[in-house]
């Protein structure tokens, strides 16, 4: 019995839905956005490398981990920022346990707290630690901008997580649960009140996944006409590979967990079943298009007016929906 414990555990951190499954659905979902942005800037995107350019990602991530060279300064400290970046991408594969869609999904009360605490904010650490170890006046100013915007941006992003799963799971024996918010999602078309208060927290959920992504009107702290690539200006070669895997990994684990409190997972399917599968690739891609479109229809804003359209519709919306949840029936 144990041994099977260990098994399912290694399998699911190690295979699927871990390292293996979750780095071949960032290069898959990197190849979308790629694909997706030159559509709507009428170009070709990736078309050489594998079918149709599928493999192009991870060509790219080859080419700089084995092939490029790391260039260093005298006040770097390459492996405190390699060591950093392998940290945050750890805690992300981590993280997919407490995911129901892991052969061993740990599911206990306040498990999201857990997930949240992984998936989100030690990779943040580990990219700011990253990237002061690899010093310079852009990196500085990137780092300062990043810190900037996800001071607002994570409180949003946490909220617009925490509200539906309250919601979904009060009176439950597994109290804010990720496992338990997509059993009971049916609570929340329960009444219009619980509605609008999804509607507010997939608000604050879009604007947030913009900041954490860095894209536009967000894409602040690697403004290459001001400051070449803020945070990642001295990263090359396998650093990076790296800083950009945890940062395709990031979007990931986020649009997962999307789209599982806020689109219900594989409802209305069993989770285990060809529909159920389908249904949750489908709300994938949704999430995904969403957030390419606004990546693509969206200009740059300057740090004071990106600080003020986060807080007013990033932070605001999910503020209301807690408040609402509160009283809500």
């Amino acid at each position: 019995m144990y041994l099977d414990v260990y098994v399912y555990a290694l399998f699911s951190i190690l295979v699927f839905p871990g390292t293996i499954f979750l780095v071949a659905l960032a290069f898959f979902t990197q190849y979308l956005i790629r694909k997706l942005s030159a559509r709507y800037q009428r170009r070709m995107g990736p078309s050489y490398v594998g079918p149709i350019g599928l493999l192009q990602p991870f060509y790219d991530f080859l080419k700089l981990l084995r092939a490029k060279e790391e260039v260093v300064n005298r006040f770097s400290m390459p492996r405190l920022a390699e060591f950093a970046l392998i940290i945050g991408v750890s805690c992300i594969v981590s993280s997919v346990i407490f995911l129901p869609i892991s052969l061993l999904n740990v599911a206990t009360v306040f498990d999201v707290l857990i997930f949240f605490y992984l998936s989100s904010v030690m990779p943040l650490f580990a990219m700011v630690i990253a990237s002061l170890s690899m010093p310079s006046p852009y990196t500085n100013i990137g780092v300062s901008r990043l810190l900037s915007l996800v001071t607002i941006a994570e409180p949003a992003y946490f909220a617009s997580i925490l509200v539906p799963v309250y919601l979904a799971t009060r009176g439950d024996g597994l109290f804010m649960s990720i496992s338990s918010t997509y059993v009971n999602f049916s609570r929340l078309y329960s009444s219009p009140i619980t509605l609008a208060i999804l509607a507010l927290s997939i608000i604050g959920f879009t604007v947030s996944i913009q900041v954490k992504a860095m894209y536009p009107p967000f894409n602040i702290p690697e403004a290459e006409q001001e400051i070449i690539a803020g945070y990642e200006t001295e990263f090359s070669g396998p650093l990076l590979a790296l800083a950009r895997l945890l940062h395709d990994l990031d979007l990931v684990i986020a649009l997962v967990i999307g789209v599982y409190v806020l689109l219900g997972g594989p409802a209305p399917f069993n989770h285990l079943s060809p529909l159920g599968g389908l249904v949750l690739v489908l709300k994938y891609l949704i999430l995904l298009l969403l957030v390419v479109t606004l990546k693509n229809i969206m200009g740059r804003y300057r740090i004071d007016q990106a600080l003020v359209q986060v807080f007013k519709y990033g932070l605001i919306p999910p503020i209301l929906a807690a408040i609402l949840a509160l009283v809500a029936p």
